[in-house]
């Protein structure tokens, strides 16, 4: 079932965020034309060129605002308004359907930057600058495989579940405060945001209680009790290690929150 809820999410959302990234590259590519019109004199020519310019990056703002609204209504609108009722009298389990938005919403978001960093290399790109890519990449890859072969891989991976994890802990934070907002029976909407600003807040504390004791040396004691020394490039992976796993229990809470509160206290009324 949940291959089903991902192919009518994905067909639901491409609708939107195809024809945004379509219109960004082609707004990227006049700014490309545009950069060179600023050199002509032509006062005409000069504003339409500065009217591009800042088109592409109105663009660019746009497509994240748009994958972030998109990222909350899907959300909001099939399991929290009058779609709840349809929806959750399908054979699918409550964690079916998060994972479903979750999903969707990470695999956007991440290819909201890719398309981003494409239409950058579209703004910027000509003859000499393709030409120096085809230079640089075989002299790069050489390089890699000379002497970071497998810690280049793995800081790859490591960033690319980094991520992954962030985008998804992002998603579930948003997901949770709708969740406990919408099981009220009057003033949802505004209480979840407030309960978005309550959860903001608890994790900024412990997030500030975790940072205390890094500073006052408790970690560096338990590692060193334990005998564990690492530096150079082991401290790097150590420390993106680090960072995923602590963006995966940052998720795991938001997650926990939301599908408890879907499960027994949603109010669709």
């Amino acid at each position: 079932m949940l291959t089903k809820l991902l192919k009518h999410e994905f067909r639901a959302t491409a609708r939107i965020m195809g024809p945004l990234y379509l219109v960004l590259l082609a707004v990227a590519l006049g700014f490309n034309l545009s950069a060179r019109l600023m050199d002509s004199g032509n006062f005409v020519l000069n504003m339409l060129a500065a009217l591009i310019i800042l088109a592409y990056v109105a663009a660019i703002i746009g497509v994240f605002v748009v994958a972030f609204i998109l990222m909350l209504q899907r959300f909001y609108k099939n399991l929290l308004g009058d779609e709840g009722y349809i929806m959750f009298t399908l054979p699918a389990s409550v964690h079916q359907h998060v994972w479903s938005k979750l999903i969707v919403s990470a695999v956007w978001f991440i290819a909201t930057g890719v398309v981003v960093i494409l239409s950058a290399f579209v703004a910027a790109a000509d003859v000499s600058f393709f030409t120096d890519l085809l230079d640089v990449f075989p002299k790069l890859f050489e390089q890699l495989n000379a002497y970071y072969a497998f810690n280049g891989t793995a800081f790859l991976l490591e960033f690319l579940a980094l991520m992954l994890a962030a985008c998804m802990s992002f998603s579930l934070q948003f997901y949770a405060a709708l969740a406990v907002g919408h099981s009220f029976a009057n003033h949802k909407m505004a209480l979840s945001v407030v309960f978005f600003f309550v959860f903001q807040f608890v994790m900024q504390m412990a997030s500030g209680i975790l940072l205390i004791s890094l500073d006052n040396g408790a970690i560096r004691h338990l590692l060193a009790a334990m005998n564990f020394h690492v530096t150079g490039v082991a401290a790097m992976h150590v420390a993106m290690l680090g960072l995923i796993i602590l963006s995966v229990l940052y998720g795991a809470v938001f997650y926990i929150v939301t599908t408890i509160t879907l499960k027994k206290r949603l109010n669709l009324e």
